[in-house]
């Protein structure tokens, strides 16, 4: 594997994760320039799936070596874009925060408007405008790329080997007499659960993050249980979503979970409908479990009939990646540690145990 290959494909994955940030997708939505980050998004998921190739042709061949060179000072202009738009987005929400703590005579008119609309001031407008050449001049050296690469011939080596491996569907039942070692996660999580939160939606959401096999789906399971968790919220539901983010199928979960009756939706639209007035002035709380998706348009659609919940209502999330936390505009990632080894025997001994 060559060095090039090893440095672009990380330095990638770091574009990935800032595109990826729910501040920069709220501003540039309000700035008229979300599409063009999404061309940006597409494009270099093409360029990053031909770099194993790349790199192992660039010893070679002087042209796919120059093409490795102009992607990566491409790159770095990306990366310093981004930078800006982060800095705006934090000037952004700032601003934002400071109306919202001196608009309390409005405030209750102010939280009926949704956050999108409040988002589109004149300078934002300006500051997209402003963003637009630039933004259009590397949306070109992209796509000039990209052609590059197939005149190149640069083949596609990635492949997602986990789609032939998806792991068991998890429920909400778990045997807690053999659960070992999370007790300080677990007070750490339900203070978090069962507080009431500053949050400018009626709802928010807690992202378990942490390597596979960690335990998160475990964790998630003892919180779900809890006596304090269901004496606190109205309404439960559980999740398990792994590879495939089908909003139908997800959205439709939910609404047995919540007491919905067995009916047969024809659109999304009459499902959403039926679910939004389940959650209605109920304080809910939700477990979406193993969560792959990356893609904000298709979290932000799953999301709309929770915003009619009680306050304080929560999401739990649990997934191996820490931009699936950023997409979903997650509170605040909780970074699952693995078990000291004294902890991690005692828990292979209860399940040595369980299985007698």
């Amino acid at each position: 594997m060559a060095v090039a290959e090893i440095f672009l494909g990380a330095f990638i994955t770091v574009l990935f994760e800032k595109l990826a940030s729910a501040d920069l997708i709220r501003l540039a939505r309000a700035a008229g320039i979300y599409s063009e980050l999404d061309k940006w998004n597409n494009t270099l998921s093409q360029i990053q799936a031909v770099l194993v190739d790349a790199g192992q042709k660039h010893i070679r061949d002087n042209s796919v070596q120059l093409w490795l060179y102009k992607l990566q000072h491409l790159a770095y202009e990306i990366d310093d874009v981004l930078d800006d738009l982060a800095t705006e987005a934090m000037r952004h929400q700032s601003n934002e925060e400071s109306d919202a703590s001196s608009c309390t005579g409005t405030s209750k008119v102010l939280t009926m408007i949704p956050s999108c609309c409040t988002s589109f001031t004149p300078r934002t407008i300006m500051y997209g405008g402003k963003m637009s050449f630039k933004l259009d001049e590397i949306t070109t050296k992209l796509h000039s790329l990209v052609e590059e690469k197939n005149l190149l011939g640069l083949i596609n080596n990635v492949e997602r080997s986990n789609k032939t491996t998806r792991r068991l569907e998890e429920t909400s039942l778990v045997d807690l007499s053999i659960i070992v070692g999370r007790e300080g996660d677990k007070k750490a999580l339900l203070e978090k659960l069962l507080s009431n939160e500053p949050c400018n939606k009626n709802f928010s959401i807690l992202s378990i993050v942490g390597l596979g096999g960690i335990g998160k789906t475990t964790l998630a399971q003892v919180l779900y249980n809890d006596t304090k968790v269901k004496d606190h919220f109205k309404l439960m539901s559980w999740v398990c979503v792994s590879d495939e983010f089908d909003v139908f199928s997800i959205s439709k979960a939910i609404y047995k979970d919540v007491g919905g009756e067995h009916k047969k939706f024809e659109t999304l639209n009459q499902l959403q409908v039926a679910l939004t007035e389940k959650l209605s002035n109920k304080k809910f709380i939700l477990v979406l479990d193993d969560v792959w998706n990356e893609n904000y348009n298709e979290w932000e659609l799953l999301q709309r009939p929770f915003a009619v919940g009680a306050p304080g209502s929560k999401i739990v999330v649990t997934t191996r990646k820490t931009m699936v936390a950023s997409v979903m505009d997650s509170v605040q990632a909780y970074p699952l540690n693995p078990l000291t080894n004294e902890k991690a025997m005692k828990k292979l001994y209860l399940y040595l145990l369980s299985m007698h």
